[in-house]
């Protein structure tokens, strides 16, 4: 993988930039290590067993694959957007490129979403039994939709602390399972056992949805590119970094889960983590890890609302929405609309399902929404930009596209219908803003001073 040099500069932005290489760093970091592995290794072992580390072994391959495909992408055209700005450019249809960004939003507040209702879930109930839920989720999202619009530095400050501490949690769970299992406790035998009625291959497959859903996180940081100090330098830097920084802390905690805590535990909570705390003996406060964790789900949540009010932001910003998405505090420089708007929504999809259905709906909106980044950047090498970007391979994208494809098919009906539905939602959007576009456009031609051209 090479980088493409030259003296030109990156394209100037309306958005501050101010996110440094370190910067970026955390957010990916933040947004992969978060409650995936705090909630969901229970999932994979439902799947897979002990055998935890081959679906984890599977999702970053397809991870690393298809960031490198986001890496030339996002360096060579560093736009709000990401994915959606990319199949504009590639295939010029103002429907494709709404879908793309509507997928990649769809997910952002479906994350988002599910991770406010387990933040007010088991690890807030052992803190406080008895509180109710709906208006815990309502005031955390609030919250997440006041550090966003108080800028994106703040916002990634923030990250910065949240993924401090999440990473220590994780660290301890390591730790813990190290201790008991350098005590002579543990069964490492667990580690080649699967689950029973279970076939190994097809349960390492359906595992892997769940195992690639706590590596997501490095696409949104492609939303994010127009807020980035020297993006072709620090992008790929931080992206692969982030990525292998996840891989090691997942299989560890993968090993160790499957080693201290029996499988038919393990695979029935929905605090998995919490679990290890408890076999493991040690006299260290299941509250404290509690606490732990809520940070992670809360860091988790706030960087993915972050990226859907920047997809949002670009849509507009592309006139595939009403020019008032693309509204930006003249201060803060931050997005405020979008954030609003994509706030509200959130609100409104927390009453809808639970965390396992909408991580796997989430991993299938993204990887279609990678398959259209892998298409594009097929289609888009021949293209020429005047500034130094980073260059991966073809067959690196040809890979990524064809795993991608791969995963598609491990996906449920159920997730298919939630995908299905977010489709429709998003035509008819598409419809309702091309209408106004139009009526716009015949309003502006009898202005003669009025010379916009409307997309579509």
């Amino acid at each position: 993988m090479t980088t493409t040099t030259s003296s030109a500069p990156v394209p100037s932005t309306r958005l501050k930039q101010g996110i440094t290489t370190l910067l970026l760093f955390f957010f990916i970091v933040g947004d992969t290590l978060g409650a995936g592995i705090y909630t969901l290794v229970g999932s994979m072992a439902q799947d897979v067993g002990g055998a935890i580390w081959i679906p984890l072994i599977l999702a970053l391959v397809l991870a690393l694959l298809t960031a490198g495909t986001y890496a030339e992408l996002i360096t060579k055209y560093p736009h709000a957007g990401g994915a959606a700005r990319f199949a504009e450019r590639a295939f010029d249809k103002p429907y494709v490129t709404f879908l793309i960004g509507w997928l990649m939003i769809a997910s952002g507040i479906t994350t988002s979403a599910a991770l406010a209702n387990a933040f007010a879930g088991d690890y807030l109930q052992a803190l406080v039994p008895d509180v109710p839920s709906i208006p815990v989720t309502l005031v955390f999202i609030a919250l997440l939709v006041l550090i966003s619009i108080r800028g994106v530095r703040e916002s990634l400050m923030a990250n910065v602390g949240a993924t401090l501490i999440e990473m220590t949690g994780l660290i301890i769970i390591i730790a813990v399972a190290a201790i008991v299992f350098g005590s002579g406790g543990g069964d490492p035998t667990r580690l080649t056992t699967f689950a029973e009625g279970v076939p190994p291959i097809s349960g390492a497959f359906a595992a892997t949805i769940t195992a690639f859903f706590s590596f997501l996180g490095f696409e949104a940081a492609a939303n994010m590119a127009e807020e980035v100090k020297d993006p072709s330098r620090s992008y790929p830097r931080a992206l692969f970094g982030a990525i292998l920084t996840a891989a090691v802390v997942y299989l560890l905690i993968a090993i160790g889960a499957a080693v201290v805590v029996p499988l038919d535990q393990l695979a029935t909570s929905e605090g998995p983590l919490l679990e290890v705390i408890d076999a493991s003996g040690l006299a260290f406060p299941p509250w404290l890890f509690a606490i732990i964790a809520l940070v992670a789900i809360g860091n988790g949540a706030l960087l993915f609302l972050v990226m859907a009010s920047r997809a949002t932001y670009g849509l507009a910003e592309a006139k595939l929405l009403p020019k008032a998405f693309g509204a930006v505090l003249s201060i803060r420089r931050t997005p405020w609309v979008a954030i609003v708007v994509v706030g509200a929504v959130t609100m409104v999809m927390s009453f809808v399902g639970d965390v396992g259905t909408l991580a796997d709906t989430t991993v299938l909106l993204l990887v279609l929404v990678f398959i259209s980044a892998n298409v594009s950047v097929l289609v888009l090498k021949k293209d020429k930009v005047a500034h130094k970007h980073f260059t991966a391979p073809r067959i690196v994208s040809v890979l990524a596209l064809i795993a991608s494809v791969a995963l598609l098919t491990q996906q449920g009906a159920q997730t298919w219908l939630i995908a299905g539905g977010y489709v429709v939602v998003g035509t008819v959007l598409f419809l309702i803003a091309r209408a106004a576009r139009r009526r716009e456009h015949r309003a502006g031609t009898a202005d003669p001073t009025n010379t916009s051209i409307p997309l579509g």
